[in-house]
């Protein structure tokens, strides 16, 4: 599968199955993305009369030939067409141009294989302390009564976990919710029982845990730089956006309670092993100026991801926003490539691929 798009100037063909990214000029983008559908005729074919055309003379033109077709242009353009189309050919063989899906072959063994479970994610507070307008857990309660994870059903869902995990050595706990932090007790004392259970089935456990931010403190953030492989510290932004989408109860807002606690924790953990993770909607498209906001306040771990709304919803964003949040992308981009130019990068969870091979 070939997924191809143009961007700030460059043709990039990506190989989905692969991996593989290329970058390449007009013709050879035009090839590959007639290379599996057309005989090596009609690509010719198609390339001369598109590449004779005025606009793209330019290109394949001699400097004695500027003002007019000449057999020597054509033949040089032929020249390239099949270069390209060698090129192609070899990119194919060598496993980095139309690629196949090496794993659709097993799709039937794998639904016959047994269920192994290699991570949970624990609801362990079914309350919240903030009114989020866009928060799909009704303000924590999931449209239900507000309760708490009781620590033996907790318990139960790691011997679940170890229970089902068959061979794999590295499980992971995420504790959500809801507020976890309203009820961190539980989340202290179950992380105490997995790692005591680690050595006695031959397993490690990861923990992890999303916050709001309203009840972290010093103790929060000693047993979480002890015990917490990542946090995921909720705000999304800018002071008058986080506070207009994520109130506290009595309708204040809580950016001004959570920022310097979310410094100091990032900061605790050396900026690493962190995120600040944010949500964008229809009211903050603008959604870099919101990355660039959280950048100047000095974290270094950053993700900003967008809403999912039912359309009616003021905050939806809607089919016709995306043009513009692909700018935004492309905005967020630059940035960070300037900040890395002047040694103050950060990282954007969305960026994070390796496409050094």
């Amino acid at each position: 599968m070939i997924h191809q798009y143009k961007n700030n100037g460059y043709n990039i063909v990506l190989d989905v199955n692969s991996g593989m990214v290329h970058v390449v000029d007009d013709l050879a983008y035009d090839i590959i993305e007639m290379y599996e559908k057309h005989s090596k005729d009609d690509i010719i074919a198609a390339m001369i009369e598109k590449y004779t055309q005025p606009q793209y003379k330019k290109l394949i033109q001699t400097e004695e030939h500027q003002e007019e077709d000449s057999a020597d242009d054509i033949e040089t353009l032929l020249q390239q067409i099949k270069e390209v189309l060698e090129d192609v050919a070899q990119m194919k063989k060598d496993g980095s141009l139309f690629t196949e899906d090496i794993y659709e072959n097993y799709i039937k063994d794998f639904k016959q294989r047994s269920t192994v479970v290699k991570a949970l994610c624990l609801h362990i507070a079914h309350d919240c302390n903030l009114a989020c307008q866009y928060c799909f857990a009704g303000k924590g309660e999931y449209h239900g009564d507000r309760s708490l994870m009781s620590y033996e059903v907790g318990k139960q869902a790691l011997d679940f976990l170890i229970a089902s995990s068959g061979s794999r050595h590295n499980l992971e706990v995420d504790f959500f919710g809801g507020e976890p932090l309203m009820n961190f007790q539980v989340v202290k004392d179950l992380v105490k029982y997995g790692r005591e259970q680690e050595a006695l089935h031959n397993k490690k456990f990861r923990f992890t845990l999303t916050t709001n931010g309203i009840l972290l403190n010093d103790e929060v953030i000693e047993f979480a730089n002890k015990e917490l492989s990542n946090v995921v510290l909720s705000i999304d932004g800018r002071k008058e956006v986080n506070d207009k989408m994520r109130p506290s109860r009595n309708g204040k807002g809580s950016y001004d309670i959570i920022i310097p606690k979310f410094q100091k924790l990032a900061e605790s953990r050396n900026q690493v092993n962190y995120y600040v993770r944010g949500t964008f909607t229809h009211h903050n498209l603008d959604f870099s100026e919101d990355v660039k906001h959280l950048a100047d306040l000095g974290f270094k771990q950053i993700s900003v991801e967008p809403v999912v709304a039912p359309p009616e919803e003021p905050y939806a964003i809607a089919e016709e926003n995306l043009p513009y949040i692909f700018d935004q992308y492309d905005k967020l981009a630059k940035f960070m490539l300037e900040r890395k130019k002047e040694g103050r990068g950060f990282n954007f969870f969305h960026f994070m691929i390796d496409l050094s091979g």
